[in-house]
């Protein structure tokens, strides 16, 4: 039997939203062990001069807990 932790991040990249949770979660990889699964919560931008300048995606990152 296991427990699983769940914490919400924030990713960020000038690319794409897939880029910013790929971003988050590969920060999330360096100080977490046993990521089971992520769950992508929301997407938002930054708009400036009406373009997207950076996007931004909430994702729950979801782990064993030892």
């Amino acid at each position: 039997m296991s427990v699983v932790k769940i914490i919400e991040l924030v990713g960020d990249s000038p690319k794409s939203w897939e880029d910013a949770a790929n971003q988050a979660l590969s920060r999330a990889e360096e100080s977490l062990d046993n990521i089971t699964g992520v769950e992508i919560k929301r997407m938002t931008a930054v708009v400036r001069d009406g373009r997207i300048v950076e996007y931004k995606t909430n994702l729950d990152v979801a782990f064993e807990v030892k």
